[in-house]
C-alpha cells in the first residue's frame, strides 16, 4: 500500500509540474529518483552553403540518480557537414540541484550543470553548439520558479570549444562563448486534473541567445513549441526556433531550424 501511495504522488508531482519540462532547455528541477528516460529527436534545417535539407538525429539515455542529482547520456548522427548520413558526436550531461523551496502549487528550484561532448566535426560556424557541431565543455547554472500552471526559467553557462588538431588553419574561429535562456511554459489542459492517464497539453515560447567572449558576434533566438505528454510518462515536442537578430555566421541563413522529439519514462526503474 505504501509503494502504491509513494507511486501515485510521484505521479501527481511529474504532472503538476509538466509546464518546465522545457522542449529547447533544461529546468532546475530534475527527473524522478531511480526512474530512466529514453531520448529522442529529429532536428531539421536548410544548410547555408549546399542549400540542401539536412538533419541531425540524437538519440539518449537519462537517469535520476536521487532528487538532487542526474544524468543523461546523447549520441547523434547526422548529414550536416558531410553528404552522407553517419555518426558524429557522443556527450554527457550532469545537473545537480542544489535549492528547492517548494510551496502549494508553486516552487522555485536552482541547479547548476556541466556538459562534456567530443565531435568528429570540423569547426566551421561561429556558433559553439556542444550536440553535435564542436567538441568541448559547458558549466552554468539554472533557476525555476513555478506558479501553477506558469513555470519561468532562466539560466546562463560558459562555453569552451575544445581541439585537438595541430594545424592552426583548423582552430575554431570562436572557442570561448556565453549563453543564456529565459523559458516560459503554460499548461493549458487539462483543466482540472483527475487522472494520470489524462493528456497534458503545453506550451512554451523560450528565448535563447549566446555571446562571444573572443570577439563581438552573437546571435538572439526564439524557440516557441507545443508539447504533449501521455500517461505521465511520454512526452512529445514540437518547436522551431529562429534568428531575431546576431551577427554570427551560423549554418542557415536566415537561421531557422526545426525539431521533433520523444521522451519516455520509466519510472522506479532501478530498485
Amino acid at each position: 500500500m505504501k509503494r502504491i501511495y509513494l507511486f501515485l504522488l510521484l505521479i501527481l508531482s511529474c504532472r503538476l509540474n509538466a509546464q518546465e519540462l522545457y522542449a529547447f532547455t533544461e529546468p532546475a528541477s530534475n527527473m524522478p529518483a531511480k526512474a530512466i528516460g529514453i531520448y529522442g529527436s529529429e532536428r531539421v534545417l536548410k544548410d547555408l552553403h549546399s542549400l540542401k535539407t539536412t538533419n541531425r538525429t540524437t538519440l539518449g539515455l537519462e537517469y535520476g540518480i536521487n532528487k538532487q542529482l542526474m544524468i543523461h547520456g546523447y549520441t547523434t548522427f547526422s548529414d550536416m557537414y558531410l553528404t552522407s548520413y553517419r555518426w558524429e558526436s557522443i556527450r554527457a550531461y550532469a545537473k545537480y540541484r542544489f535549492l528547492s523551496k517548494d510551496e502549494v502549487h508553486k516552487h522555485f528550484r536552482a541547479a547548476a550543470f556541466g556538459k562534456l561532448a567530443y565531435s568528429k566535426n570540423i569547426w566551421v560556424y561561429d556558433e559553439v553548439d556542444l550536440d553535435g557541431d564542436q567538441s568541448g565543455w559547458q558549466l552554468g547554472l539554472v533557476a525555476t520558479q513555478l506558479l501553477h500552471k506558469l513555470a519561468v526559467s532562466a539560466s546562463g553557462s560558459i562555453n569552451r570549444v575544445l581541439y585537438f588538431e595541430k594545424e592552426k588553419s583548423l582552430r575554431p574561429p570562436v572557442k570561448n562563448a556565453f549563453d543564456y535562456s529565459l523559458s516560459a511554459g503554460y499548461l493549458l489542459l487539462p483543466q482540472e486534473y483527475k487522472d494520470y492517464k489524462q493528456t497534458n497539453l503545453n506550451i512554451y515560447c523560450e528565448l535563447l541567445g549566446q555571446k562571444s567572449l573572443d570577439d563581438n558576434k552573437y546571435y538572439v533566438d526564439i524557440a516557441p513549441a507545443i508539447q504533449l505528454i501521455f500517461n505521465s510518462a511520454t512526452k512529445v515536442n514540437i518547436g522551431t526556433r529562429f534568428e531575431i537578430k546576431g551577427n554570427m555566421h551560423r549554418m542557415a541563413r536566415p537561421y531557422r531550424t526545426y525539431m521533433i522529439s520523444i521522451e519516455h519514462t520509466i519510472l522506479n526503474a532501478v530498485k
